[in-house]
């Protein structure tokens, strides 16, 4: 099995499903070249039949991007169908998402349906797919909380009417990690068509365990992983693009790898966040403000002494330019004589002791102390 990761990029689809977060199309297109540029191996580009903004956001990408595979979004209908097919037509390669809910809590209250209804529509669907692309990508919503067995029907059953990939999302971020690894563990052990087809895997993070469970669908099987920029999406988002991409990086003993270009990942979470209006958490792993900066005095002297005590990978590696020793009164010596040191001003022991009192008085009352007030503190 490939141990290749397909990259799925939705910031543009469910990502712009955030309040307050819509794109105009030519500020879409700037972040699909972004996306390109970084690796993405697949671009979500819309919804086309939900509004006429969408479709012609999905025909303008498919203009713009050459390399990514475009894709549009569609529910299991004629009418969303032919909407997603004709927005995908100036498209290099196309691809059509489309889906049906797959629990038994959509299937009754979302759908008024049964199961074999279910299973009529979604292959009908598919064949319908391909009438226009031969990348159909088939979406069992709300896999997560699905009967195993029907899910295994309801998959089997889509790749034999022709889909090329296997979305099994976790719709509500309800899985834990060990849980969703064995669904799809369950879908390969239970499918006998599953090679014919990649399973891919589109978590939310309701419970904050969108990373750990696509990781766990990773080491299960699941060959394409869906997620976003900064990890923005419906209610609580997304998986986040950058985690999960470091974490396979940092974690070289797993064996799989992707497409992305890692020291791309500070500069465009930095673009979607800017033209989104979405501020990024000060403390979001990676791309974050603090996620390079230390200061705690006993993390910042591990980090002075040997940076790999704190750090488990460069900021350079994901496009930041450095880390940072942040000066509060949880700092220590060590921290205050480099800064000091590259401000460039020496002390010997005894006076470094003096300015530390003074300084520890400072940042009790400024919270944190910046180069200006340390020039004030020498002066």
């Amino acid at each position: 099995m490939s141990q290749r990761i397909y990259i799925f990029d939705t910031t543009l689809r469910d990502g712009e499903q955030v309040p307050g977060s819509q794109l105009t199309t030519d500020e879409k297109i700037v972040v699909a070249k972004e996306l390109e540029r970084l690796g993405v191996d697949i671009i979500e580009a819309g919804f086309p039949i939900s509004s006429p903004g969408d479709f012609q956001s999905v025909v303008a990408i498919s203009k713009a991007v050459s390399e990514p595979v475009i894709c549009a979004l569609s529910r299991a209908k004629k009418e969303d169908i032919d909407a997603a097919g004709e927005a995908l037509k100036y498209a290099k390669r196309g691809r059509i998402h489309t889906g049906i809910g797959s629990s038994d809590i959509h299937i009754r209250n979302k759908f008024n349906s049964t199961r074999e209804q279910i299973l009529e529509q979604a292959v009908a669907a598919v064949k319908h797919a391909r009438s226009y692309v031969e990348d159909v990508e088939f979406y069992a919503e709300d896999a997560g909380r699905a009967d195993l067995q029907f899910l295994a029907q309801l998959t089997e059953a889509v790749i034999a009417a022709g889909a090329t990939v296997v979305n099994l999302p976790d719709t509500t971020g309800y899985c834990l990690p060990d849980e969703y690894g064995k669904k799809i563990k369950y879908i390969y052990e239970n499918v006998s068509n599953v090679h014919q087809a990649i399973i891919s895997i589109h978590c939310h993070n309701d419970l904050g365990l969108a990373t750990a469970n696509t990781l766990a669908g990773i080491q299960n099987g699941a060959r394409q992983v869906e997620v976003t920029i900064n990890g923005i999406g419906e209610r609580a988002g997304n998986t986040s693009l950058e985690e999960v991409v470091m974490a396979l990086k940092v974690h070289k003993e797993l064996g799989f790898e992707t497409g992305i270009d890692a020291k791309r990942l500070y500069p465009i979470s930095q673009l979607v966040s800017e033209m989104m209006r979405m501020p990024v958490q000060a403390n979001k792993a990676i791309v974050g403000r603090n996620a390079f900066a230390h200061s705690s005095g006993i993390h910042q002297d591990g980090f002075l002494k040997h940076a790999e005590n704190y750090e488990i990978m460069t900021p350079q590696e994901v496009g930041v330019p450095k880390s940072s020793i942040v000066l509060t009164a949880r700092s220590g010596r060590h921290a205050l004589k480099h800064r000091l040191e590259l401000l460039g001003y020496r002390y010997d022991k005894p006076t470094l002791d003096t300015l530390y009192k003074r300084f520890l008085d400072m940042a009790d009352v400024r919270k944190e102390v910046n180069d200006k007030d340390l020039m004030e503190l020498i002066r």
